[in-house]
């Protein structure tokens, strides 16, 4: 049987923000179907620069410029083709701070599939995106609620069910659990272990235990360069590059 396509292949990556800061250098790799690749290194290294690199949000940053590739499947998703919106219907994205809408949960659920225009049945969509995101059962009765209204480790699990309700291929994560304590943390982890069973996942994470603990590939960035990417078994026992033992050990960073 012949491997399946990549999720993401990345070649020679450069990323400039404006006027001429050059913030990712040669970043070369692949991010495998329904894994879970973890981004780890030190403030300020390109690893968000990167996650926002592969659903094309730096766009929004007037005067960025990108050089390389990055196919999604195949697919150049720099390419004049490529549909930005619908690129980002595919690479679904969770941020640092929960950003639910201030609308009810039901709707901040079914805002996608509206703004979209899917022919879908909403309630369905709302309700298995919510089981999904292991929020169904605490929120089932109250769905008239006010998002705003939830603890913030809801409101985060609110936003992965949001990002689910479009039925993507690839969820980001940018440390989408620095602002959750560790019971809501846990949650989190827990599902994404069960999301990956449909969707691959990306994370960005300052906290090398969770990366550990969560992921089945890890890339440690630094300075702007991918120094390392390796099953995450092997790059937190037997790393090949001694800035990344440096790091990990916590002698560096």
């Amino acid at each position: 049987m012949a491997n399946p396509l990549p999720a993401f292949s990345v070649q020679a990556l450069d990323f400039y923000y404006p006027p001429a800061k050059k913030a990712l250098a040669n970043i070369s790799l692949e991010i495998q179907p329904q894994k879970v690749t973890a981004l780890i290194g030190p403030s300020g290294c390109g690893k968000s620069t990167f996650l926002r690199c592969l659903n094309r949000m730096n766009d929004t940053i007037a005067g960025t410029r990108v050089e390389g590739k990055i196919f999604l499947k195949g697919e150049d998703i720099y390419g004049k083709t490529m549909d930005v919106v619908n690129l980002r219907q595919r690479v679904g994205m969770v941020f640092q701070k929960p950003n639910p809408f201030p609308q009810s949960i039901y709707d901040n659920v079914a805002f996608g599939p509206r703004v979209m225009g899917l022919d879908v049945n909403l309630n369905e969509v709302v309700e298995k995106s919510l089981i999904a995101a292991a929020l169904w059962d605490e929120v089932k009765d109250n769905l008239k609620a006010d998002a705003l209204g939830l603890s913030l480790g809801q409101q985060q699990r609110l936003c992965i069910a949001r990002v689910v309700a479009v039925q993507p291929e690839v969820i980001l994560m940018d440390e989408s659990t620095s602002a959750l304590d560790p019971i809501a943390t846990l949650r989190v982890e827990e599902l994404i272990a069960d999301l990956k069973q449909e969707y691959t996942i990306v994370i960005v994470t300052h906290n090398m235990q969770q990366a550990a603990r969560v992921s089945d590939h890890t890339g440690f960035f630094w300075m702007g360069e991918l120094v390392e990417f390796a099953p995450t078994d092997q790059m937190f026992t037997t790393p090949k590059q001694e800035l990344t033992e440096a790091y990990i050990t916590g002698r560096m960073g």
